[in-house]
């Protein structure tokens, strides 16, 4: 039974180089039509995953911040009929800091959105053009001021181990944000995924990324000062005040089922992956013939299941409880975990174990990745 609600929206209001969605801008959107396809999409969704209130509801995909806030209200109002709210349910809203869409904050916040999450990235212009972000550092600030005027909970990103960047220079930025007193903060280190135009720069030689010491530098950097702040890590990139803690997200860290609705929107339900067409033309033409947006439905194998559990829930500093994963997948702790890697790494200090319940300790944090690929037992198949 779903906890959680995701929905996508897939339009833009401008084509941008940091967007997936590129192919969805549109001059025009007809709002009605979406309206009717999207509520169409969600009672498709509950039919099958309702019986449980929702926690959180989470606004993602293009631009959500552009949505009529008259939308926002009808889909807020439909989800509550049909599932129910939980008291203090955490509804969010995804937003990039332009000041055409803090314009937005107050009518969105009257429609029932409590929390917004900014993609700001960098308080510098310079970067923010490197990263080929459209909105400048004045601006980003001046939408996060409005944010926190109009929202209850308030988070916002940013990005560092950039090329070249100094301790020094990262101390720096970070201190000011965590001067801005958000109860949030997603603070990602720079990847260069494969394809992307980082990617073909770096093959060309245009940048270097920062190589692994000095990232690993600035990421025990990141934890001290955070922690210090009163905003510790609690998963590998995300830092709150105790109790601020994105609950969305948790769902998707905790391996919980929620559901996914809108062009492109994936969910988990019952053992069930599920994928909505991703072009909204194809989208519409579903929802119009068969009620629902569902392009992919897939049966997920428990060893499937259990690998995305552990790969996802050990990424959160509390750990995982390896007696309830393998009671839930029907499995033995060995099928989970590799008994030898897990007592050498918790010998050097990488992780810990607590009764039935291990997680990655601080040391670790900072190489997951090649951790994980240690931890879980080979016989799992890797999400």
């Amino acid at each position: 039974m779903a906890r959680a609600l995701y929905i996508h929206w897939p339009f833009c209001a401008k084509k941008c180089p940091y967007c997936d969605f590129n192919s969805h801008v549109r001059a025009a959107v007809d709002h009605a039509a979406w309206r009717d396809a999207l509520l169409a999409d969600m009672r498709a969704e509950a039919a099958v995953a309702g019986g449980a209130a929702l926690r959180s509801i989470f606004f993602g995909g293009g631009t959500p911040s552009l949505m009529p806030p008259a939308l926002v209200e009808a889909l807020l109002a439909e989800a509550e009929r049909l599932w129910g709210f939980s008291e203090g349910i955490e509804i969010t809203l995804e937003a990039n800091p332009s000041s055409v869409e803090a314009a937005s904050f107050a009518a969105l916040a009257g429609a029932g959105i409590n929390r917004v999450s900014l993609g700001v990235q960098s308080l510098e212009d310079e970067t923010l053009r490197w990263l080929g972000r459209l909105h400048g550092a004045d601006e980003a600030l001046a939408a996060l001021e409005v944010a926190q005027a109009q929202f209850a909970r308030v988070s916002f990103d940013l990005i560092y181990a950039l090329p070249g960047q100094s301790p020094r220079e990262w101390e720096a930025q970070l201190a000011r944000a965590l001067g801005f007193g958000t109860s949030h903060l997603s603070l990602y280190q720079l990847t260069i995924e494969p394809g992307t135009r980082f990617a073909t720069d770096v093959r060309r030689g245009v940048f270097a990324p920062l190589d692994d010491d000095a990232a690993a530098e600035l990421y025990d950097l990141t934890q001290a000062m955070t922690e210090a702040a009163g905003l510790p890590a609690y998963e590998t990139s995300n830092h709150a005040r105790p109790g601020a803690e994105s609950r969305h997200n948790l769902t998707y860290w905790r391996y919980e089922d929620y559901a996914g609705i809108g062009p492109g929107a994936h969910g988990r339900r019952g053992g069930f992956a599920t994928v909505r067409h991703r072009k909204p033309e194809n989208y519409l033409a579903a929802v119009a013939e068969r009620g629902h947006g569902i392009a992919e439905q897939r049966a997920l194998p428990l060893a499937e299941q259990a690998a995305e559990a552990l790969l996802m829930g050990l990424r959160l500093t509390e750990g995982v409880d390896l007696a309830a994963l393998a009671g839930r997948f029907a499995m033995r702790r060995a099928d989970l975990v590799d008994e030898g890697a897990l007592a050498r790494l918790r010998g050097l200090g990488l992780v810990w174990t607590a009764g039935e319940r291990i997680g990655v300790a601080p040391p670790g944090r900072g190489v997951l990745d090649a951790l994980l690929g240690e931890i879980v037992a080979d016989g799992l198949v890797a999400a």
